[in-house]
């Protein structure tokens, strides 16, 4: 292995224009990742959905292979990473053989090793227990990153909710979130009885629940990589969240946007200081690599509460890694293969932290993911493909041309679409249709969907064509599955 140590960013980008490790990054579709094959040479996606139609010349989709009903993204991966082809591919090309995923468990770990390769990423029993919502709690009260007012109780009753509620003087309109899942599947908001009564399998019984005082709030999201010379910050993003036209799910994660006067300087500059604190904490529990947090913004006081952490890659990782500072740097994500690489380097991270809080470092962005909102199954018979359209004056939606980059977008007029739905896939309630990109903001100032965005998300779903299926045929294997495939 080479001794020399990788001094400053040029350094650093060289060698990874150089690598000979095969690095794969193996999910459902490469859109958390989208864009690093061209920063690093020898990086490849091993896929299940083919977005591009076989277009994309660094993604390896292998044919249907039997298998059971998909029920998380680590069944998806454990397929993948048995699949004939993809063990072939992965021996033709040789060397020892490095893996990142979304999301992963310990049956991906043993069957990478299998392969005789390594996982760029912290081991899945201790992702899993920083992914815990209760952990999370603990972890930012250690580094000072303080949660919404809330308490961590098992609950057996209403009853004893509002007993516990009382207690902590959390009020009577709370928040209930279980310690794993997806937001818009695992926050409960409960204002009476009959609010519990909705979700009451879903708490009672559950374990330690966090509870907290609803408040009026902004979601935002910050992304970092705790490396061992610090943690190095990202910019702070806000949050689509539950809009009907995108999501069937109140409180769900439906896009977000990044551009430079997102929030007033001081709340931009306070989630930062807050990010690298907990990102040096996750380093002290042993944690080290890429990060997400949420924060809730309290809309009267401008307060800055954590709200989750995600140990991983997410849905807002392709805005991350595409921002300016990444072009003119390098993306948030290659300093966490960095960090695995054992590769010795410097970094003065003071200094690029302060580079990347800079506003001019920041692009206006969007990305908005739209998925079928129906309380209906059917089938599809056209969609929309990948690549970039066009938004005519009268509004209408169009395909201008094949392309898999974001940066082929040039005005606000077009927009980078990402398919994911085919010909012949069921559309259910929650599917993902596919994710659209575009310069410029998809929310009004009041944080609501602006008419830009509207038209966009109207244009695209106007596009899809499906054909009806008998009751009989839309049994339970196509319902809405529990789990975000981004």
């Amino acid at each position: 292995m080479p001794t020399t140590v990788l001094n400053n960013i040029s350094e650093i980008r060289r060698h990874f224009h150089r690598n000979e490790e095969p690095i794969y990054f193996v999910s459902a579709t490469n859109f958390n990742l989208l864009g690093l094959d061209e920063w690093s040479k020898n990086f490849k996606y091993i896929c299940y959905i083919d977005c591009y139609d076989g277009r994309h010349p660094n993604t390896f989709i292998p044919s249907e292979a039997p298998h059971a009903e998909f029920q998380s993204i680590e069944e998806i991966n454990n397929y993948l990473l048995q699949h004939k082809e993809v063990i072939d591919l992965v021996k033709r090309r040789g060397g020892k053989p490095k893996f990142v995923f979304l999301m992963f468990d310990e049956e991906t770990e043993r069957l990478v090793k299998e392969l005789g390769g390594e996982i760029w990423f912290p081991k899945a029993k201790l992702r899993t227990k920083m992914d815990d919502k209760i952990e999370t709690v603990r972890i930012g009260n250690k580094a000072g990153v303080p949660s919404v007012p809330n308490t961590l109780s098992k609950v057996e009753s209403y009853a004893h909710l509002e007993e516990i509620s009382q207690e902590a003087g959390l009020g009577n309109d709370l928040v209930l979130q279980s310690a794993f899942g997806d937001s818009g599947h695992t926050t409960f908001f409960i204002k009476s009885e009959a609010d519990f009564r909705k979700h009451e399998h879903e708490i009672v019984d559950q374990g330690e629940i966090k509870i907290m005082k609803r408040i009026d709030c902004r979601g935002s999201a910050i992304e970092g990589c705790a490396t061992k010379e610090g943690t190095i910050v990202g910019p702070l993003m806000t949050e689509l969240v539950g809009f009907k036209e995108l999501t069937p799910y109140r409180g769900g994660w439906c896009g977000n946007e990044i551009f430079s006067t997102a929030f007033p300087p001081k709340i931009r500059q306070k989630a930062r200081e807050l990010t690298f604190k907990f990102g040096e904490q996750l380093r002290k529990e042993g944690y080290r690599g890429y990060f997400e947090l949420d924060f809730l913004i309290d809309k009267k006081t401008n307060d800055i509460w954590l709200g989750e952490l995600n140990p991983r890659i997410t849905g807002a990782s392709s805005m991350t890694n595409h921002a300016a500072f990444a072009h003119a740097d390098a993306p948030l994500f290659l300093f966490h293969l960095l960090e695995f690489s054992k590769r010795k380097f410097k970094l003065d991270v003071d200094e690029l932290n302060g580079r990347w809080a800079d506003p001019k470092m920041i692009d206006s962005w969007s990305q908005m993911v739209i998925k079928h909102t129906e309380d209906s199954v059917d089938i599809v018979t056209e969609m929309p493909e990948t690549g970039i359209y066009h938004m005519l004056e009268d509004g209408r939606v169009v395909y201008d041309r094949f392309d898999y980059h974001r940066r082929a977008v040039e005005s606000e007029n077009e927009a980078f679409f990402l398919r994911i739905l085919k010909p012949g896939d069921y559309r259910y309630e929650g599917a993902d249709i596919g994710i659209l990109v575009t310069r410029g903001r998809s929310m009004t100032p009041n944080f609501q969907l602006n008419e830009r965005g509207k038209r966009w998300i109207h244009g695209i779903k106007n596009a899809v064509s499906a054909k009806p299926i008998s009751s009989a045929a839309a049994g339970p294997e196509f319902a809405d599955p529990a789990f975000k495939m981004l």
